[in-house]
């Protein structure tokens, strides 16, 4: 089987895994992710036309996308297709037994009643053999002497079969079903270096699959799509995953990566049993060590504003707004690391050892979309307590006229530890697309059309001012 997931990264709320007590899981058809199941088995074909009953199908899937296949008589057709989901329960098994007798049980001192059920709504009403009406809302049980017909006990795939000889054939059923979904959670160790800007992680990786779909799975060969799959209503199979060569299956390997068309394919090297409601957890890929990484802090003072039909030129737009130091974790994704593997998207969660105890304590989380190799991962872990960031405006001057505005601003940083720290001031420059620093105390980097960063060492319990001036023209 083949696992979609449509979930946001990290966006899979505990109650789909792990329910409280008294509370209802959501329902299956709500879990964001699909699957596209091959189940094969040895099926006994009678010759001519006969039927076929498919059983141990998941409740979700969706009849549109089932094929059948011979892969012993390649002359063996599918005339006709039939999905039978009308399951068996108590409220079906009363109205199918209106007008029918029954016999109802009042518990160990009073006789059944017996009779025909006129009424399952509201309570029960049955008319006894000699015409008396019997009204209860409260019984014991009810003993029905059959099934009723075109009520089953659980999904059913029936075809009409044409072969042109009887024989036990190989057969592949495939079919897309929902309720179930997969994310990945990484978990980083991050251990300092010689300053606290510096250091290594090391990184594990799980896959969490939820499984709500009605069936359960065994000795699945599992597949694990990431990547972001279009999906037009009432999708058929893709042929590419299914034609797809099976691979010989090693007992304790792992999972191998590979790209797969504009997608990457994770597919487990042995077989897994996956249960119905429930949560299974699968090692990604080995655990990652002493991957280098670097802490940053960084101020964004300045909102991130879009730019608007003309320029902005109310002087305090945009001004006033309290910013914080943001603490982030970064680390490259390539081999020269340890990693470069195509990372799914997920959650990630940050821990630290204190030296102190030894404990292991929990320093931040965040969540990364579908990471190609060869990119940068940054994790932002919360806000600096010790490092504080101030925006203000020192001057303003505009010439409608002459069509242009000048600003002059300020980033205070101050740094209250007992270290010197480096802060990367990121400021955007959202007033006109035509723009130009004409003065500043540090150095910047342009880093698209209208954001530029600037690198302000702060020394220890010091204070850095970064200025510059930008000019806008229309």
């Amino acid at each position: 089987m083949t696992i979609y997931s449509s979930a946001r990264p990290g966006g899979i709320p505990a109650a789909y895994y792990r329910p409280l007590p008294g509370q209802a899981a959501p329902a299956a058809s709500e879990v964001p992710g699909f699957a596209m199941v091959r189940d094969e088995r040895r099926m006994r074909i009678e010759s001519g036309r006969s039927r076929l009953r498919f059983t141990d199908v998941a409740a979700l899937i969706d009849p549109t996308t089932v094929t059948f296949t011979s892969l012993s008589d390649p002359a063996t057709r599918v005339l006709e297709q039939n999905f039978q989901f009308d399951l068996v329960s108590t409220d079906k098994l009363m109205q199918r037994y209106v007008d029918r007798p029954i016999v109802i049980g009042r518990g160990p001192n009073a006789a059944p009643v017996q009779g025909t059920l006129l009424s399952a709504s509201d309570g029960l009403v049955v008319r006894g053999a000699d015409g008396t009406l019997t009204a209860l809302r409260q019984y014991d049980d009810v003993r029905f002497p059959e099934l009723p017909g075109g009520l089953i006990t659980q999904p059913t795939l029936e075809w009409t079969i044409e072969a042109p000889r009887a024989a036990e054939q190989r057969t592949r059923v495939s079919y897309q079903t929902g309720g179930i979904t997969w994310w990945a959670d990484y978990n980083l160790l991050f251990a300092p270096g010689r300053d606290a800007n510096t250091g290594t992680v090391d990184l594990s990786a799980w896959v969490s699959i939820i499984n709500q779909s009605g069936a359960s799975f065994p000795e699945a060969r599992l597949k694990l799509i990431a990547g972001d799959v279009h999906r037009a209503p009432q999708a058929a199979p893709n042929p590419r995953v299914m034609m797809m060569a099976e691979r010989a299956m090693d007992k304790s390997a792992g999972f191998e990566e590979k790209a797969f068309d504009e997608f990457h394919l994770y597919t487990l090297g042995r077989r897994t049993t996956l249960p119905n409601n429930a949560t299974k957890q699968i090692e990604l890929f080995d655990q990652a060590r002493k991957v280098p990484a670097r802490r940053v802090l960084e101020f964004r003072g300045a909102p991130d504003f879009g730019y608007g039909p003309e320029p902005y030129l109310d002087r305090g737009f945009g001004l006033g707004a309290a910013a914080k130091v943001r603490t982030l974790l970064e680390f490259r994704n390539d081999k020269a690391g340890g990693l470069g593997m195509p990372l799914p998207a997920g959650r990630l969660r940050v821990s630290r050892v204190d030296a102190a105890d030894g404990s292991l304590e929990f320093i931040g989380e965040d969540v990364i979309d579908h990471t190609p190799r060869d990119e940068t991962v940054r994790v932002t872990l919360g806000n600096a307590f010790d490092v504080v960031g101030e925006r203000k405006q020192l001057d303003f001057r505009s010439d409608t006229a002459a069509r242009w505005v000048e600003e002059e601003l300020q980033v205070e940083l101050r740094n209250h530890k007992d270290e010197p720290v480096e802060v990367q001031v990121r400021e955007s420059l959202y007033r006109w697309t035509n723009w130009r620093i004409v003065s500043s105390s540090l150095p910047y980097r342009k880093d698209d059309a209208r954001n530029v960063t600037f690198t302000a060492p702060v020394a220890a319990n010091g204070t850095t001012t970064v200025k510059y001036r930008v000019r806008y023209t229309w």
